[in-house]
């Protein structure tokens, strides 16, 4: 198979990328080709390229027909491929060049456009777009509805990271990323203040830009240390706070808690006893400071020697039996 018997040319698009962003190579393809078609009539790409003057006919040639078009007069075939490919024409042409009776054009696929890192991201918007549209118990959702489950999936990765598993560390990703989109979709349906999940990645963007000076700014960090001092110094101007304590939420487990008010402490350099009292929390809550103050998270390690316990207690109930 050479040019010189013609040339077919499999075109592969990205509904991901924006038509009409194709590369060189295949706009060199398309401007130089006999013969341009397509089976879809609704290609995203279609206008554009009709656009740009490219002739493209609506069809759905089969191997045979391509081939026989191509070699006899040394022409060259484009056909772009649609979203779910063009399984039919390609098997087709492998049947033909695979008999060794052939005189075959040259085959190639040449792909016009490239998914960009986070494309899959795109997917997700539109899958969750037309669920909250046509899904009669995701239509009516609110944010109030899904705050339990995005408290659930999160305890789901924290086990994920805990155990190491890796597959279900990815599928957990998936699950918190879900309820992210879920609500910013939920969000776009307000009548009084709307915002979309671009609103929502904007914010973040710009938060991070802002808050890393030492990497897209000019200022600099030598250590994990005084990036953590400049997080803590910006974040503190841009929320106006009046006390070290705001921000950090009553509601999360009540070691966690109590390490956080620690380390909002020891981070301002303030020297605040402990207060003192009677009873177990008064304890746990010294315990809970000690530990932050030393480098240990309370909440995790507590996990991790409650997850032993458990692993004591199901060895205990199997030696039972």
């Amino acid at each position: 198979m050479n040019d010189s018997h013609g040339r077919i040319v499999l075109l592969t698009t990205t509904h991901r990328v924006a038509p009409g962003l194709l590369s060189w190579p295949a706009w060199d393809a398309l401007r130089g080709a006999d013969r341009v078609v397509c089976a879809d009539a609704a290609h995203p790409q279609l206008p554009y390229l009709r656009e740009a003057g490219v002739d493209v006919e609506h069809a759905a040639p089969t191997a045979r027909e391509l081939v026989d078009y191509c070699v006899p007069g040394r022409r060259t075939a484009v056909v772009i491929t649609s979203a779910v490919g063009e399984s039919a024409l390609t098997d087709g042409l492998a049947r033909l060049a695979g008999s060794g009776r052939e005189t075959m054009p040259a085959l190639e696929l040449l792909p016009g456009s490239y998914d960009l890192p986070g494309a899959r991201l795109l997917d997700l918007v539109q899958v969750m777009d037309r669920i909250r549209a046509a899904c009669p118990w995701s239509g009516i959702r609110t944010h109030q509805d899904l705050g339990k489950y995005g408290l659930e999936e999160m305890y789901e990765l924290l086990e994920a990271i805990e155990t190491g598993d890796r597959d279900s560390l990815r599928e957990e990703l998936g699950d918190v990323l879900l309820q992210v989109v879920f609500h910013a979709r939920i969000a776009q349906d307000d009548p009084d203040e709307p915002f979309s999940v671009d609103d929502v990645a904007a914010v973040i963007v710009d938060k991070l830009i802002h808050r890393h000076p030492h990497v897209f700014g000019e200022e600099s960090a030598e250590t994990p240390e005084e990036v953590r001092a400049h997080w803590m110094r910006t974040k503190a101007a841009e929320k106006g706070r009046e006390s070290v304590t705001e921000g950090v939420p009553l509601g999360q487990p009540a070691l966690a808690l109590a390490a956080k008010l620690g380390s909002r402490v020891r981070s301002a350099g303030l020297e605040v006893p402990l207060p003192e009292g009677e009873g177990v929390g008064y304890e746990l809550l010294a315990l809970a400071v000690r530990a932050e103050a030393a480098g240990t998270e309370p909440e995790t390690a507590l996990r991790a020697a409650a997850r032993a316990y458990r692993d004591a207690i199901r060895a205990a109930e199997r030696e039972r039996e």
